[in-house]
């Protein structure tokens, strides 16, 4: 069987817990002898230059906002949504993944991250009213989704954050209808996760699920994503066209 090579999107720093979690839930992987992972800098990436991104199998965008380059996580994603490599973005990732699909399939160009522009004229994601920066909360997962599959029929999961930012409820009606669908919410009603039920694999949350990894259990979503990886590397459906 074929190694699937993951792209790790994001400024590595050992620092940050997050990041630990990520290397340790592959090692906590059944199959990590099928998985390569590859730690890419955000400002690696840049439009013209997809030789990074020509051969992966799976694209984790990572916590740890702002990036070096918002634009280089951006191509990232547009790369897993368009080319239908499978993706996971948790944490700032889930933040990017809601903007680049505003900017490119919804046509709001001028949609922008408070955290890198606070004076945005089109603030789609906006500081939480309480922040979860190393906090706990149960999401609520939406029935009808893919992510509630995953995590067993669960229709609560209790999740850990380190977040300060999400999508601003004012601009939610933006996407209801549309192929970005909301996954899981905060038992307020808050969005916490959204997944594209056309996607093989395309799956963006606010929480870190990578953290179970540092307690010895292997997140089902993580799993579930290096398993479509490794799905995506037997097809050898990897070369860009």
């Amino acid at each position: 069987m074929k190694t699937a090579r993951l792209a790790l999107v994001g400024d590595f720093n050992p620092e940050i817990t997050a990041h630990r979690a990520i290397n340790e839930s592959a090692k906590r992987f059944a199959g990590t002898r099928l998985l390569a992972l590859d730690w890419i800098g955000t400002e690696k990436l840049v439009v013209g230059n997809d030789a990074l991104l020509s051969a992966v199998d799976g694209i984790w965008c990572v916590p740890a906002s702002p990036y070096r380059s918002m634009d280089g996580a951006l191509r990232a994603i547009e790369c897993a949504r368009t080319r239908l490599i499978p993706f996971l973005g948790t944490c700032g990732g889930y933040q990017h993944a809601l903007l680049e699909f505003a900017r490119n399939v919804l046509g709001l160009t001028a949609a922008d991250h408070q955290e890198s522009l606070p004076q945005a004229a089109f603030p789609l994601l906006t500081p939480l009213a309480c922040p979860l920066v190393e906090k706990q909360e149960f999401v609520v997962i939406n029935e009808l989704s893919k992510l509630q599959a995953i995590c067993g029929g669960m229709e609560r999961s209790l999740e850990k954050y380190h977040c300060r930012y999400g999508l601003n409820p004012a601009h939610e009606r933006l996407f209801q209808g549309g192929a970005l669908m909301v996954a899981a919410r905060s038992e307020q009603g808050e969005v916490r996760g959204v997944e594209i039920r056309e996607h093989p694999f395309f799956f963006a949350v606010a929480y870190q699920p990578e953290r179970r990894a540092l307690e010895g259990e292997l997140h089902p979503l993580v799993e579930a994503f290096f398993r479509a990886a490794i799905s995506h590397a037997t097809r050898n459906q990897t070369v860009f066209r």
